[in-house]
């Protein structure tokens, strides 16, 4: 699967006029003879062939303006609405708390708070809270900021807006190092800042935009690492590895400047996607599974005699050492509970009804640590209250049920009857998109065997599929639910709209090494047109985008105003 796949990759991609290939030997054909210097063939040189490393400045640029884009529109106004808007309620008090206590604490009857969602994304919350302010009137609470002061609403906002325009900043070098194409990554990455889904998460003090952040960042280091391998393997061969030997001797040299440090980091930041929400675990078996399969791939590119054998020898110990940094990442970020006295659970003497605490020394805290876990579990696992704006995971991807996160009524628009509202709603055209984007990177994977489709299916997988099995129970869930599969079915959409500007493949009996003929006139063409067809799409979805823009933000408007962009009518009222 590799190898056929890098071979794709070396000519499918190149919307915005770029070559797949990382160097010169990636034009040339598999019949070509090795490269002066190095005896390794041209086919292999390709086959492992990566992203250039150096510093490309025209790249950054084109980064640079759309996260410069993605920055305003999720910056500009983020303290209106004013007052906690829908969770904000629970979250932002939670994240004071923890600056305040180090745990979750109610103010109102000064004890320990029970909650049921890991720590980290409350801290993100509060450390907006700590640098700009922070008040709550029912709780009695006026803390000024240590960097500035502002209305209170920026405060617990602002670390949620970072993680958008970081998610951004993500997905455009992640896009650009999958795709060979900064034309193709700036897509992606703009896409992804015009979908009102994701600007309305970045504008909230919730946990889904910090969980989607941390589970696009571990897939990005996971792609990193697929790199760093082949980068290993290439200059082991052009320094004359004989990869059929037997042993360490048909292996890179090893040392600790060559460990996966970038698996150990997707590590890192899938414990840390953990300690936002429990649901990122459903992306460990995927990335674990990729991991392995990109190893074997890396080792049938090279020339070893048992790639299956030899990466799971040499891989395994390394993915477990991966999951057992993860689990350290996801203790670790309950020092807060860990180190003081006051959280739930944490002392047995104050919760005499449950017999299982203990206040053993050391592993007392760890095990009312695992009895706080316990009990969370089975407050999730019986979740079936109905609620109005709940809805199924086969509605999400057809925005069959969005969620209203605001609706003050009033007026002062001017008309008999006003309108502003909030709607967790994605930009309607890009999500309506998205399903047939999938089949076709399914139909394109399957037929170009390329490695990208089915890294991109298997995250998309990750984030969405695990929620129809609890569909089956009745369990209570929204569309928010889906955050995290959201930059992989951007990545969907742009797979496709590249492969439309891929050249058509070489005609059967072709010479080695020598293009049909014809071929380059043809290619330029259907470059031509998929970068119109590329740059037309996303000219119609920032177009959607703005029309809903005002119910993505709060904005106020006339009744009527409001009413015709409800295009689901009841299902999005």
């Amino acid at each position: 699967m590799t190898s056929a796949s890098t071979a794709h990759s070396a000519s499918a991609n190149r919307a915005g006029a770029e070559h797949a290939g990382a160097d010169g030997d990636a034009a040339k054909g598999p019949g070509a003879p090795p490269t002066a210097g190095t005896g390794v063939p041209a086919i292999v040189r390709r086959r492992l062939a990566t992203v250039d490393a150096r510093l490309d400045v025209n790249s950054w640029l084109a980064t640079a303006v759309v996260v410069t884009i993605a920055a305003i529109l999720r910056l500009v106004g983020l303290s209106s609405p004013q007052g906690k808007i829908f969770d904000e309620i629970y979250y932002a008090r939670d994240g004071w708390a923890l600056i305040d206590k180090g745990v979750e604490w109610n103010y109102t009857d000064n004890s320990a708070s029970y909650v049921v969602h890991p720590p980290l994304g409350k801290w993100l919350i509060g450390l907006g809270e700590w640098a700009f302010g922070y008040s709550d009137a029912e709780q009695n609470i006026s803390a000024p900021g240590h960097l500035m002061t502002t209305a209170p609403e920026f405060g617990w906002r602002f670390s949620a807006a970072v993680a958008g325009i970081l998610s951004v900043l993500l997905l455009v070098r992640i896009g650009r190092r999958l795709f060979r194409s900064t034309t193709l990554g700036c897509a992606a990455g703009l896409l992804l800042a015009l979908d009102g889904f994701h600007l309305v998460l970045s504008r909230t003090a919730l946990l889904d935009i910090f969980l989607l952040l941390f589970v696009l960042a571990a897939f990005g280091a996971l792609v990193c690492d697929r790199d760093a391998r082949q980068r290993r393997w290439r200059r082991a061969l052009e320094a004359g590895l004989d990869p059929t030997a037997p042993g360490r001797a048909g292996r890179p040299a090893g040392g600790w400047r060559n460990w996966p440090w970038w698996r150990l980091a997707v590590g890192v930041l899938l414990g840390c996607a953990c300690s936002v929400k429990w649901s990122a675990i459903y992306f460990l078996p995927a990335f674990a599974l990729l991991a392995l399969l990109w190893e074997v791939g890396v080792r049938r590119s090279a020339g070893v005699r048992r790639p299956w054998r030899d990466a799971l020898l040499d891989e395994l110990p390394w993915l477990v050492l991966a999951g057992v940094v993860m689990v350290v990442t996801y203790v670790a970020t309950w020092s807060g509970w860990l180190l003081t006295d006051d959280g739930h659970y944490r002392l047995a003497a104050r919760y005499p009804d449950v017999p299982s605490l203990s206040d053993t020394p050391i592993i007392g805290p760890l095990n009312n640590l695992w009895e706080y876990h316990k009990a969370a579990y089975g407050f999730h696992k019986q979740l079936d209250d109905p609620h109005k704006y709940q809805s199924w995971p086969w509605q999400w991807l057809l925005l069959g049920r969005p969620v209203s996160f605001y609706w003050p009524g009033g007026g002062g628009c001017g008309a008999p009857t006003c309108a502003r509202a909030i709607l967790l709603l994605g930009t309607p055209l890009l999500w309506w998109s998205f399903l047939p984007a999938l089949f076709g990177a399914a139909w394109i994977g399957l037929a170009r065997r390329d490695w990208r489709a089915g890294a991109i299916l298997a995250c998309v997988a990750s984030g969405l599929l695990p929620w129809f099995w609890f569909a089956l129970d009745g369990r209570t869930m929204f569309s928010f639910y889906a955050a995290p599969a959201l930059p992989f079915l951007v990545l969907a959409v742009v797979y496709v709209l590249g492969a439309i500007a891929s050249p058509a493949p070489a005609e059967a009996g072709a010479p080695a090494g020598r293009p049909p003929a014809g071929a380059d006139e043809d290619s330029a063409e259907r470059r031509l047109v998929g970068g119109v067809v590329l740059g037309v799409y996303v000219l119609l979805v920032a177009l959607c985008f703005a029309y809903f823009y005002p119910i993505f933000v709060g904005k106020l408007m006339t009744y009527a105003q409001w009413s015709a962009r409800m295009w689901l009518d009841g299902r999005w009222i």
